[in-house]
């Protein structure tokens, strides 16, 4: 038997255990409760709550390591008291359609207010910025070729001699 006093008054009594530990959650204070009972499954009921694009991200956010990756998705819902289950859906679906459905991505969107806006045509084909055609930066760039020394230099530093001249 294990007991808990607090200024010589006994608070709690536990049953012994050999091995691991045992939590009352009845002890926690109610926002630590709340924390422990938003599960992956109340995750997902919420976002199905919010809309399609919201769901989606939560199910990547929760599709690998869902433990370890269950704060983002409480993140992610814990944007609706905040901004609303419209805006954070359109913010969802706008995270989804640059490829990063991820916490940081969905409130950047929110806070910066550009879920409704249109995604901009660049003509790219969404290539990176730093892919370039055949007509880009450095068409026109002449390569120097490499100097190179006699075979055999007997002195070893001959293609920086050469160079030097």
């Amino acid at each position: 038997m294990v007991q808990v006093f607090h200024e010589g008054e006994l608070v709690k009594t536990h049953a012994a255990l050999e091995q691991g530990k045992r939590t009352d959650k009845n002890d926690y204070p109610p926002e630590k409760i709340a924390f422990q009972m938003r599960t992956p499954i109340w995750c997902r009921g919420q976002a199905s709550q919010v809309g399609d694009a919201c769901r989606q991200v939560i199910d990547q956010l929760l599709e690998v390591n869902a433990l370890y990756r269950l704060r983002a998705a409480q993140g992610v819902l814990g944007l609706r008291k905040k901004y609303g289950d419209t805006r954070l859906e359109a913010a969802c679906a706008k995270a989804i359609a640059v490829g990063d459905p991820s916490y940081r991505t969905v409130k950047g969107i929110l806070v910066a207010g550009t879920e409704t806006d249109p995604e901009p045509e660049t003509g790219d084909a969404g290539a990176s910025a730093f892919l370039h055609g055949p007509e880009g930066l450095f068409a026109d760039a002449v390569i120097p070729t490499q100097i190179s020394g006699t075979v055999g230099d007997d002195q070893g530093n001959g293609d920086a001699e050469e160079a030097a001249r």
